[in-house]
């Protein structure tokens, strides 16, 4: 490790001006960034924690939407989501007691970890994504491998999940890590059906169009069946490759729609 400043802002406010300081970088549960700054593969000068800032924690509902503060633990989500089974069951299966407890949803979906849960449950939900600057929605928020549509000194105050009428996720996690070697979140709602799929794809999360259309008229394990998943453009690597993962992607789809 290396010498570098430590701010712990009580309010987004507060916040937002640390992160206007030079090479300042924002800390959620650091799950990621510690162990980045463990190999030296990031330096920055001022670390801003996220985790004390009361009202970026919690999960509510209003309505048909479901609330999730940016700093709120996977472990929370897991327990207070119950009004979206398929959010609460995928937050209870990341990582292990560990992560959970310190992990944030906030710093998953900003870092946009290629094979992370919560990117194809924002994704399939068709979510709000609200920083203390705007609103971003799912489809615009995520743009290829770690990268969002985030800004420098921008955060992610909370995720506004639309709660659809049925939805699953379906998870072939490699064991050692328990992130996703492939995972598809399936949500049915009134304006069609979404599929997300993450884990497998170079540029990170992805619709997969072509069952949504299908699904959309005939929401049924079945109705994918004369489908194929391309594998151009699909993560190689020693845990499986990129004809495994599409191969991956229409059964986990299949079992996703079963299970909703």
């Amino acid at each position: 490790m290396y010498a570098f400043d430590f701010e712990r802002p009580k309010t987004i406010a507060e916040a937002v001006k640390a992160l206007g300081r030079e090479d300042a970088q924002a800390l959620g549960g650091g799950q990621t960034l510690i162990p980045t700054l463990k190999q030296r593969l990031a330096s920055p000068s001022v670390l801003v924690s996220l985790n004390g800032i009361k009202e970026m924690i919690g999960v509510r509902k209003e309505g048909d939407t479901l609330i999730i503060g940016g700093a709120t633990p996977h472990a929370v989500v897991a327990k207070e989501a119950g009004a979206y089974p398929a959010l609460a069951a995928l937050a209870g299966a990341i990582g292990d007691p560990a992560v959970r407890n310190r992990g944030t949803i906030g710093g998953s979906v900003a870092n946009d970890d290629p094979a992370a849960d919560y990117p194809a449950a924002v994704l399939a939900s068709g979510a709000t994504v609200v920083t203390n600057a705007r609103q971003i929605a799912a489809d615009d928020f995520f743009q290829g491998l770690f990268t969002t549509a985030l800004e420098a000194g921008e955060i992610i105050t909370e995720i506004r999940f639309p709660i659809p009428g049925k939805a699953n996720y379906q998870k072939f996690q490699q064991p050692a890590s328990r992130f996703a070697l492939t995972g598809v979140f399936v949500a049915k709602t009134a304006g069609g059906v979404r599929v997300a799929v993450t884990g497998a794809s170079e540029d990170g999360v992805f619709r997969w169009t072509d069952a949504e259309q299908a699904l959309s008229s005939n929401f049924a394990a079945g109705a994918i069946a004369g489908l194929k998943v391309s594998d151009d453009g699909m993560i190689g690597d020693l845990h499986g490759t990129p004809a495994y993962r599409a191969h991956l992607v229409k059964v986990l789809t299949g079992r996703a729609v079963s299970a909703a």
